[in-house]
């Protein structure tokens, strides 16, 4: 009787209502209480309703909407004859597609149902084989899933359960277009699932194409950071990046660090780096060929590979278990992708470390970071490395800023441009009197002005008979958001030259503000590096390892 209790208890996934075998499935793989996401959203989709789920990564959405796809499956039996597709997935990535096909296959081994994943970078014979012999579970992304469609590979009308994930993802990398053809193929009658981890309005338009009366499932707040990621931001020159992470990198609690670079060709040349240091470390981006990425996940899965290089294609592919560190080599140029970076650590309620450095071209990206977050990132001040320079100013409703900052909530400026860039005044009415030429002719200036105005013709009395012109319209005014542009261009090019000691200068205008409390990511500099600076006075020297004993001062080179 006990048992039966503990099995039917609330909070449970037997209490859910899934079927035997995936219960045993979900056992097997350590899971003993479902996430928020799973209680809200496992029995809407069991009473075969359509979903628009908002989660942020690392969450548990994946089980959200593979366990009721495989329950219904499991019920409605295996068809008779040759195998269709029932259920389809896109995904916008190799490594996510993969991973979620990986899913299928844990909480299905019980049961006799068919799941592959197709995707592009790869040979297509071997799919097309696949095909051929029948599945009941496809996970795709849309190139390659359109391009079988095409050829006459895979047959889409006998879908039953359509699901969109990452769908803010797929907009960003512009499968938006490839969406509405797959769903132009699809059977009127199925079940829709949407899910993504932000909600931006041109995803709420799709949605309302296509899912109908949907219950909507939305766990956390849009772009908010896991909380029981510890986050810290470094200050430092471009040109000590290299030397700094490094420097981070040898501290022994890391197990796997997850290494986020703006660039492909970025990604490439730290990884060359970090190898020339002495770390086992290998690149995963968009470039690579798939024997290659999946011999880079592979690796750092395995433990085989310490140090995983990415680019932002990765940070929602990537779901490894033990990613200990995520470091931001160069900040995200778009906030929200922070938000997924970081969400590779501290999955499935265990503890992460976020570690983010800056340099002095990077300021506006922490400022939006934590203001998209809500909340400061500690900066931690006290490291041979430091760059007072680097650490950004908060920003001031100011007449004067415009431009890029009216998209942040920052004030706009006033109409007018910025001295040395305004636009031209209206002519007056009246020119004022010109003086004398030193020949004495004083009618010179206004023969020049009139034929200025008349637009050619000669000089001499010629000039001074010809019928007078209607005087040039000024020149039209600049618009209000052309004026904000060259404000904003203004107030960039005017930072660019301040000298950086003016801005690290305590008390001067653009001064860096005094370091918060130490927390623990300062602690950790205090232990990695052998002594900390006061936390309240940061270092004002030109060199700011010369703060430092020689053996924690940065090489040389």
């Amino acid at each position: 009787m006990s048992q039966t209790q503990s099995a039917t208890a609330p909070g449970t996934f037997a209490a859910l209502g899934l079927a035997e075998p995936l219960l045993r499935a979900v056992a097997a793989e350590g899971y003993t209480t479902p996430t928020p996401i799973q209680l809200q959203a496992i029995p809407a989709l069991l009473a075969g309703r359509d979903m628009v789920g908002v989660a942020q990564t690392g969450t548990g959405k994946t089980a959200a909407f593979s366990l009721p796809v495989l329950h219904h499956l499991i019920r409605q039996g295996i068809p008779k004859g040759r195998r269709h597709i029932r259920a389809l997935i896109l995904s916008p990535t190799r490594e996510l597609a993969a991973q979620i096909q990986e899913r299928f296959d844990a909480y299905s081994k019980h049961v006799d149902l068919r799941s592959m994943v197709i995707f592009g970078g790869v040979k297509q014979g071997a799919q097309v084989k696949s095909l051929h012999g029948g599945v009941d579970i496809l996970v795709a992304t849309p190139g390659r899933l359109l391009d079988l469609h095409g050829q006459g590979h895979l047959d889409l009308s006998r879908v039953e359960y359509f699901v969109l994930d990452e769908a803010d993802r797929m907009l960003d990398m512009g499968f938006i277009h490839d969406i509405r053809k797959v769903l132009a193929v699809l059977p009127p009658e199925r079940q829709n699932l949407l899910f993504s981890a932000t909600m931006p309005s041109a995803i709420v338009k799709l949605a309302r194409g296509f899912i109908h009366d949907p219950v909507r499932v939305e766990v956390t707040p849009q772009a908010t950071t896991v909380e029981r990621i510890e986050q810290s931001v470094w200050f430092c020159q471009k040109n000590d990046k290299r030397a700094l992470l490094a420097a981070l990198l040898r501290d022994d609690e890391i197990d796997r660090a997850l290494v986020f670079t703006r660039t492909k060709h970025g990604a490439n040349r730290l990884t060359k780096q970090m190898v020339q240091d002495g770390f086992s470390a290998a690149a995963i981006h968009g470039n690579k060929s798939q024997n290659a990425r999946v011999r880079a996940l592979d690796g750092f899965k395995d433990g085989s590979v310490k140090v995983l290089i990415a680019t932002d294609v990765a940070a929602r592919g990537i779901d490894v278990e033990g990613v200990s560190h995520v470091f931001n080599y160069e900040l995200p140029n778009i906030a929200e992708s922070y938000v997924h970076r970081i969400g590779r650590t501290g999955r499935a309620g265990r503890d992460g470390i976020a570690i983010a450095l800056c340099d002095d071209t990077e300021g506006e990206y922490l400022l939006d970071i934590e203001k998209l977050t809500g909340e400061p990132i500690e900066r931690v001040m006290d490291h041979p490395w430091h760059f007072p320079g680097a650490v950004p100013t908060a920003r001031k409703p100011t007449p004067h800023q415009g431009g890029k900052g009216a998209h942040h909530g920052r004030s706009k400026p006033p109409v007018e441009a910025p001295r040395g860039r305004s636009t031209p005044p209206e002519r007056p009415a009246q020119a004022p009197q010109a003086a004398p030429s030193a020949e004495g002719d004083g009618e010179a200036p206004k023969r020049r002005r009139r034929r200025r105005r008349g637009g050619g013709g000669g000089g001499g009395e010629g000039a001074a008979q010809a019928p007078a012109q209607a005087p040039r319209s000024p020149a039209p005014r600049v618009s209000a958001r052309g004026a904000r542009a060259r404000a904003a261009r203004a107030v960039r090019a005017v930072r660019a030259v301040r000298p950086r000691a003016v801005r690290a200068r305590p008390g001067a205008v653009g001064a860096a503000a005094a370091p918060a409390a130490p927390g623990a990511a300062h602690r950790r500099a205090s232990s990695l590096f052998g002594r900390r600076l006061p936390s309240s006075a940061a270092c004002a020297h030109s060199s700011p390892s010369s703060c430092w004993p020689v053996a924690a001062r940065p090489p040389s080179s």
